[in-house]
């Protein structure tokens, strides 16, 4: 109970003490005035005053706990009744509050509960002779003998609000009153119940857990339990077994009673509240009751409160009527609203529904619970789920034109809603994109300058480096290889083994031949201790082994003349195919690691296809780099700059025409070139960021049907007017209505794994640029390559010459034959300077790659050398070169063409190398051998199975094959010399390792992928030319 509750009960309690106090006072007077005798008519007034302003208090009381309506008894006639009137103990302090626990007083004999026990019997029995005196001694109240009353008035129970407690929601069909039965059966009289209103509720009612529906019990000590059930008949009496006593946790109104009965049930209630401290249990027992139904009808949201049946409902539930009044106009409400016109309500669901109102209405669906209680539910609950049903009822004008208003309201709001959020979001991103932007800008202006900050510092170094340069050469110096192929983004992401294409040029270790010269090459991933082994034995210096360092290792350069570093940064972009230089950028450890090993020498960079960050890397190395600005490698590595470098120097070029962008001119370009060129059978259409054959497609002339007719009209007119434009002009027109067709349908890509069909390669063709050049006009044509080394200071150097061999692909060299044998050394060396001196005029500097072609020309019957290609790059071929010369120790003249090797005398074997006989040597450089089935074995392995079948160099005779080794883990690819005393040896030689390795490692039930058939098949191609030529010359040298 509450404080404010609590102190109301106080007052109440005060009042009562006083009224009782003024009717002693009042009788003190009559008993003195007069010593006349007692007029009863004056006791009975005085009586009755009291009781109606006890009344009046209670009923105020109960009004302010619960706000339930209990009935209160009236006091009858005593002498109907054998029970006494119950005294009042006015002063509550006399009775201490115990909690609902079984204890036992401290400090009391059992004489004394005994005694006490024999008191409160007297004192709750008023007939008891000792009554009036034990009430007496306890409140101080005298109260008169009106055992004599005479007057018997019958008085009517009154109907008052407040209950013994806040009663819990009763459980749906099964409302529970709780009746002491004590173990004898018998049932103590309903109108007890209601003295279970005592002035402590708390210590009467103790507080339940709010999840219980049950109605709880106390029970008594023993372990028989009390039963409850309804009480019918009133008079029966509260009976007692061992001293034990059961209170109420709720309780229901009884009916009414005589107010002799309501006297005897407020004196056991005060027992029993003495009593009840001592009890420590409570026992929930549901039971069940029977209520009858009672149906009445509500017509348009009315009822009639005449009608005979709700009449006999309320009279039947009066006792509860205060719950059931709630419900039901709750429900007179809701089918006013709907418009209901009938609906028959069951009483009994009613006074269900009733009991659990306070707790279920905020949970439960109030329409449902309402509708539940009806018998013809499922007619109303069909009107009112009738759509629009609530308009028509009672305030549904208003409740229409309010939910028209809100839902009109609610688009409005929505509306301005989702406006505001599209613009929030469009001004968010906006925001974000302009600050984006900004960022990207003011990145995109940081990058510019500092590129532009390293190419100032590549051009001051660049400088220096040409001032210094014979200087340089002649002392000793560090070499930074780093053979990076700086292709474009979508060229690497096509290129399989990127990394390994990269290790190709491992052999730049080589260079330490020259004792000036130390080697730090910059590995593109990791090596194997295979590898390091292998070329820590093969870079032999006068006839010492020197080592190999990788990244953590550490050695004087004296002993270890080369060092392979590997970026840290392999291993964080492992499918990236970054560039070696991107690579070497974010490899932070590696760069401070080259600087360490650089400091205070004379070092520079040779990079492989020049790249951006190549000027970052040498920016943080500070040094030089021996090679061209990217941008004017870019420039120039295209195949329509390689034909402006080729013009400028004045040397030949295949007929044909570059910088084509479109297919109209791609068309007339081709018909106006086929027009003047008539012996021409092979067109070649080349794009120009495209490299080694990759971007080339070809289209052979004889598929096209006017091309025999052109010929008869390029025969028929004199050699004067056959390249005059009005006798070419209907050749030209011809051309140019059959071309469309004619590449549509016979135009084929070089390399199918690249571009599987021409519609492919014309869309890279036209998106990127790309020249239309003529394929050599003879049928034995031989392709080579010379390596140039354009020093700073201005002067051309060749480095290697060889003669290209082709597998599978015809415009792609997988080897070559060193020294080349088929152009004269001074016609190649004049066409090398020229193009050497043009390249030095648009600032291109360091190693070059140049690609001839050369033909027998049957009009005139003279030989014939075209310019086909320009790499701005170290080739394959001079690293390949290298190795060559190392192994050997011999030295390439390309002024005569001869690869001069020293070898001692079988007589005089500690002859030194200076004094030592040259001889010529020929051999074979194969650099992209690929056979699938090589990764079965490992390095060692494969070294001894070639040994066991005689493939080894002999060191003696310089004569013999050495093999190039470029990755650990997959090893399908290899490089192969082969050196022999005549070219044609060194060619058989070449292809039975072939051979050999095929067979070794080949397995019927597996399909490999090599290039070894194609290599052998030119091969022996080239070894018949051979045989031809000997042939040949033999023939006309008699004649001569």
């Amino acid at each position: 109970m509450s404080h404010r509750n609590q102190d109301k009960f106080g007052a109440v309690l005060l009042q009562v003490r006083d009224d009782l106090r003024q009717l002693r006072g009042n009788l003190e007077k009559i008993r003195l005035s007069d010593r006349t005798t007692l007029d009863i008519q004056a006791l009975d007034d005085a009586i009755r005053k009291t009781e109606n302003s006890i009344k009046k208090h209670a009923e105020d009381y109960l009004k302010t706990v619960s706000e339930q309506l209990l009935v209160l008894p009236n006091i009858e006639d005593i002498h109907k009744k054998a029970e006494q009137i119950p005294k009042w103990k006015p002063d509550l302090d006399s009775f201490p509050a115990m909690p609902p626990q079984r204890e036992v007083l401290p400090g009391a004999s059992q004489r004394e509960k005994h005694k006490s026990t024999l008191s409160m019997h007297s004192l709750c029995n008023p007939a008891h002779s000792n009554n009036r005196a034990i009430m007496y001694q306890k409140s101080g109240t005298s109260l008169p003998d009106v055992h004599k009353r005479s007057t018997h008035v019958a008085k009517h129970p009154r109907m008052i609000t407040g209950p013994a407690g806040r009663l819990k929601p009763w459980p749906r069909g099964n409302h529970n009153v709780a009746v002491l039965e004590d173990a004898t059966g018998t049932l103590p009289d309903t109108s007890s119940l209601y003295m279970s209103i005592q002035h402590k509720a708390a210590s009467l009612h103790p507080r339940q857990e709010p999840c219980s529906c049950k109605i709880d019990l106390i029970g008594s000590k023993s372990r028989c339990q009390k039963k409850l059930k309804w009480e019918q008949t009133p008079g029966s009496t509260c009976g007692e077994t061992d001293s034990k006593c059961m209170t109420f946790c709720t309780t229901r109104t009884p009916p009414p009673s005589t107010s002799s009965q309501s006297m005897e049930h407020r004196s056991m209630m005060q027992a029993a509240n003495h009593l009840i401290s001592r009890n420590h249990q409570n026992l929930p027992v549901p039971f069940p009751v029977n209520i009858s139904n009672y149906p009445f009808a509500i017509t348009k949201g009315r009822m009639d409160p005449l009608a005979a049946d709700f009449c006999l409902f309320k009279q039947s539930f009066s006792s509860c009527w205060s719950r059931v009044v709630h419900a039901l106009e709750a429900l007179e409400k809701l089918l006013r609203v709907y418009a209901v016109p009938m609906a028959k309500v069951s009483g009994e669901r009613l006074v269900e529904f009733s009991h659990g109102w306070d707790s279920g209405w905020r949970t439960a669906r109030p329409v449902i619970g309402l509708v539940s209680v009806l018998e013809n539910w499922e007619e109303v609950l069909g009107l009112v789920s009738r759509p629009g049903q609530r308009f028509k009822g009672e305030g549904g004008i208003e409740a229409a034109a309010i939910h028209i208003q809100s839902c009109w309201r609610r688009c409005v709001a929505r509306t301005a809603y989702l406006r505001h959020c599209r613009r929030k979001w469009a001004a968010g991103t906006i925001s974000m994109s302009w600050l984006m932007r900004s960022q990207m800008r003011g990145v995109r202006k940081a990058l510019q300058a500092r590129r532009l900050r390293q190419l100032e510092s590549y051009r001051s170094r660049a400088q220096n480096l040409a001032a210094d340069w014979k200087h340089i050469q002649s002392s000793k110096r560090t070499i930074i290889h780093i053979p990076s192929l700086g292709y474009s983004q979508s060229q690497r992401l096509n290129l399989r083994e990127f990394d390994t294409l990269q290790n190709i040029q491992i052999n730049r270790l080589c260079e330490i031949r020259d004792k000036n010269v130390e080697v730090i090459y910059v590995c593109p991933r990791h090596l194997g201790e295979d590898i390091l082994h292998y070329y820590t034995s093969l870079l032999v210096r006068d006839g010492a082994t020197d080592g190999a360092e990788n990244r953590t290792t550490e050695a004087s350069s004296s002993v270890r003349p080369f060092i392979i570093l590997t970026p840290e940064a392999v291993d964080y972009f492992p499918t990236r195919n970054m560039c070696l230089s991107t690579l070497l950028k974010y490899s932070p450890r590696t760069l401070k690691r080259i600087r360490h090993l650089i400091q205070g020498k004379q070092a520079y960079i040779v990079g492989g296809v020049a790249h951006v960050d190549d000027l970052a890397v040498a920016d943080e190395l500070g040094v030089p780099i021996l090679g061209p600005e990217p941008a004017i490698a870019q420039l120039y590595s295209t195949k329509s700059g390689r034909r402006r470098i080729f013009k400028g120097a004045e040397v030949d070029v295949p007929p044909g025409q570059g910088d084509i962008y479109t297919l109209n001119k791609l068309h007339e370009a081709l018909a106006e070139i086929m027009t003047q060129n008539l012996g021409v059978q092979r067109w070649l259409f080349k794009v120009d960021s495209e490299h080694s054959g990759r971007g080339t497609a070809y289209c052979d002339v004889c598929h096209l049907s006017c091309s025999s007719w052109a010929l008869q009209e390029h025969r028929r007119h004199s050699v004067e007017l056959r390249n005059t434009k009005w006798i070419q002009e209907s050749v030209l027109l011809r051309y140019s209505d059959e071309i469309p067709e004619w590449l549509t349908r016979y135009a084929r890509p070089a390399k199918a794994s690249r571009y599987p069909n021409w519609a492919c390669f014309l869309k890279t063709f036209l998106r990127q640029g790309g020249v239309v050049e003529a394929y050599p006009p003879s049928d034995s044509v031989t392709c080579l390559t010379v390596d140039l080394l354009l020093e700073p200071g201005g002067e051309v150097t060749v480095l290697s010459c060889g003669d290209q061999l082709h597998g599978s692909c015809q415009l792609e060299a997988v080897g070559c034959t060193v020294p080349q044998t088929s152009v004269h050394p001074e016609t190649l060396h004049s066409i090398c300077t020229r193009v050497g001196r043009a390249c030095l005029q648009r600032c291109i500097v360091g190693h070059v790659s140049v690609d001839l072609a050369t033909f027998l020309n049957h009009d005139t019957m003279e030989q014939e050398v075209w310019a086909i290609d320009l790499d701005l790059t170290y080739s394959d071929q001079l690293a390949m070169t290298q190795m060559l010369l190392m192994r050997t120790g011999g030295t390439l003249n390309c002024h005569t063409c001869c690869l001069e090797v020293p070898v001692r005398e079988k007589y005089c074997e500690d002859q030194p190398a200076a004094t030592s006989p040259v001889v010529n040597r020929y051999a074979v450089l194969g650099s992209h051998l690929f056979h699938s089935n090589l990764s079965m074995l490992y390095h060692n392995v494969f070294l001894m199975m070639c040994r066991a079948h005689g493939i080894r160099f002999n060191m003696k005779r310089k004569e013999g094959t050495v093999f190039a080794l470029y990755d650990s883990s997959e090893r399908c690819r290899i490089g192969m010399i082969t050196v022999s005393e005549d070219l044609q040896g060194a060619l058989v030689t070449f292809a039975r390792n072939l051979s050999v390795i095929h067979q070794e490692i080949s397995s019927s039930k597996k399909q490999e992928e090599t290039n070894f058939k194609e290599l052998t098949k030119n091969i022996e191609d080239v070894l018949q030319t051979i045989v031809q030529n000997k042939l040949r010359a033999v023939k006309d040298k008699p004649a001569a």
